[in-house]
């Protein structure tokens, strides 16, 4: 169960210290992907994002960019951003406060960044309250699904496509279990806003 857009009174209540969207008046959209890189998708991305010159932030967790430097560096050589997520992909809410903001900056012994998102967007106040004097911390407006199980990929795209506009904040999923909605969803949406006139951009200048 997931909710495509973030709740209004949560955004409303966090909009000073969370970034849930950009307020703008141009036609960008924000892509960003969570949980790579890996072997399996991530070139895959990146070769999709340049056919459409498509910039994007990657949420990357720390085990992975160790895992796979090489394709780290290219999202980079790419002029992608990067963002923190924790180095075990870790879920705030059943972690000690300390051992949570030990594992974030466990990440940051491989790359620096100035962004941070939560694994699952959960996070307590008190591990809020210690990161956000070290990043901005980044949410969503929209969530695809590409990740659930239960979503077909016309779905995933349905979700993508019916609740973006100027200055959304999508997410999308570097991982194996969101590969088939993945592929077929992101594809068509940047196909779908191209067409519109819209651009793809990073949250922040890569790093």
């Amino acid at each position: 169960m997931y909710l495509v857009n973030s709740p209004y009174l949560l955004r409303k209540f966090f909009s000073r210290n969370i970034i849930w969207n950009i307020p703008i008046k141009e036609k960008v959209i924000y892509l960003t992907f969570d949980d790579g890189p890996i072997a399996e998708i991530t070139p895959w991305i990146l070769k999709t994002l340049k056919e459409f010159n498509a910039k994007a932030t990657f949420f990357c967790v720390g085990e992975n960019v160790k895992k796979e430097p090489a394709i780290f560096k290219e999202i980079n050589k790419e002029n992608h951003s990067v963002g923190n997520h924790t180095f075990n992909h870790l879920n705030g809410w059943k972690t000690k406060t300390k051992n949570y903001i030990d594992n974030v900056f466990e990440c940051e012994k491989f790359f620096k960044t100035s962004l941070f998102r939560p694994p699952y967007g959960k996070l307590k106040l008190s591990q809020f309250l210690r990161l956000k004097k070290n990043f901005k911390i980044v949410f969503w407006s929209v969530l695809s699904g590409d990740f659930a199980q239960n979503t077909s990929k016309e779905k995933c795209l349905k979700n993508a496509i019916d609740n973006s506009t100027k200055g959304t904040v999508i997410v999308f999923h570097d991982n194996l279990k969101a590969k088939t909605n993945l592929y077929y969803a992101l594809p068509k949406f940047l196909e779908h806003f191209s067409a519109q006139g819209y651009v793809f951009k990073a949250l922040a200048p890569p790093q």
